[in-house]
């Protein structure tokens, strides 16, 4: 029996489970390394999403015989002339708008309140449970506001740590630019022979999936937040670059993302002119139209293979795990994960039959 392989996994299965509970009865061990973790992750994947932005053009101006250190300087010179033109010109047009926009949410909540007091006053055939419903959300809508104001204090609270994270960004991607060819040698100088080139592969691999993704969301996103802001400002909608900004931001999240972004410039929309609502709404359908029937296939092409159903699966488990953060992480991450599970099950197939090859001989 001892040689039985379902006894052999199962055995592995109550060591491995056996491991974690001890692990987790000294988890006092872990939690500076915890700590040190978490104060290097926003850095780092900042760092390591413009890795994967900027080195195409790096890689371009060293094929232009220029060197590596000056290729990195004129990125950087590059990104900040960048930073300085935003800030220059759309930084206050942006400013601008989130302070007209403040000043409207006051406007918002009466019209809505008294929405909601006109459907109670003409329309007595609502069920009592909608009433209700209605009623307890106008009796809370000050403690939702309360509720607001004290997300945005903790968000006060935590952008010491945001801005610290943001001062070590271009050193990480400095030294990533600067070193990142030298990590694959790194790793494979431990392994010899086929384990070796085994490795070298699944690297490559894991490199050509992150990469794809992130260049081709980035380009993606960029499209549609044009469009979106053109198409904002042919129907005359209000704060039209905020919400253009946000399509931009949440186009990073598949599927899902579009949806999200529609929503505040509709709901903007519909108190500034009903029609403009419908007007909003059509302009972010076009806009994804033109994105997913010319821009994606072109840019991205079938590089991830994911069905829509589990990314959208992907998407809530993460959201309600790690909330923005991991759905702007789920579908890379996935997407590596199996690209490393299919490249080791690839190996083991090529192992298997191979012994089965050399048993036959």
């Amino acid at each position: 029996m001892l040689q039985k392989r379902w006894f052999q996994s199962l055995t592995a299965a109550v060591l491995i489970l056996t491991i974690i509970l001890l692990l987790g009865k000294v988890n006092y061990i872990f939690t500076p390394l915890y700590e040190f973790v978490k104060a290097i992750a926003f850095p780092l994947i900042a760092a390591g999403f413009l890795f994967y932005i900027t080195r195409p053009l790096v890689k371009l101006l060293e094929r232009l015989k220029l060197p590596r250190w000056s290729a990195i300087l004129i990125l950087f010179l590059l990104i900040i002339g960048i930073a300085y033109l935003g800030f220059r010109f759309i930084a206050p047009i942006v400013q601008d708008q989130i302070s007209a926009l403040s000043d409207q949410v006051p406007v918002i909540r009466e019209h809505t309140e008294s929405l909601i007091e006109n459907v109670e006053d003409n329309y007595s055939a609502v069920p009592d449970q909608i009433n209700s419903a209605v009623q307890n959300f106008t009796n809370n809508l000050e403690n939702y506001t309360e509720q607001a104001l004290s997300y945005f204090t903790s968000f006060l609270s935590g952008l010491v740590s945001f801005t610290v994270g943001l001062i070590l960004i271009p050193f990480f991607l400095f030294f990533m630019l600067k070193d990142g060819d030298k990590l694959k040698p790194f790793l494979t100088k431990f392994f010899t022979g086929h384990k070796s080139e085994s490795l070298k592969e699944l690297l490559r691999k894991l490199d050509h999936t992150l990469s794809s993704f992130i260049q081709g969301q980035f380009i993606v996103s960029c499209c549609v937040g044009a469009l979106l802001y053109i198409g904002y400002l042919i129907i005359g909608l209000e704060y039209s670059l905020i919400f253009a900004l946000i399509g931009l931001l949440l186009n990073f999240i598949p599927f899902l993302g579009p949806y999200l972004a529609a929503a505040p410039a509709v709901l903007v929309a519909f108190f500034q002119d009903p029609m403009l609502a419908v007007w909003a709404a059509v302009v972010m359908f076009i806009a994804q139209q033109i994105e997913s029937s010319f821009i994606s296939p072109n840019v991205m092409g079938k590089v991830l293979k994911l069905h829509p159903l589990t990314v959208i699966s992907l998407l809530l488990a993460a959201g309600n795990i790690a909330g923005f953060i991991g759905l702007l992480l789920i579908v890379p991450i996935y997407a590596a994960f199996r690209t490393a599970v299919t490249h080791f099950y690839g190996e083991w197939r090529k192992y298997h039959f191979g012994r089965k090859i050399q048993e036959t001989n």
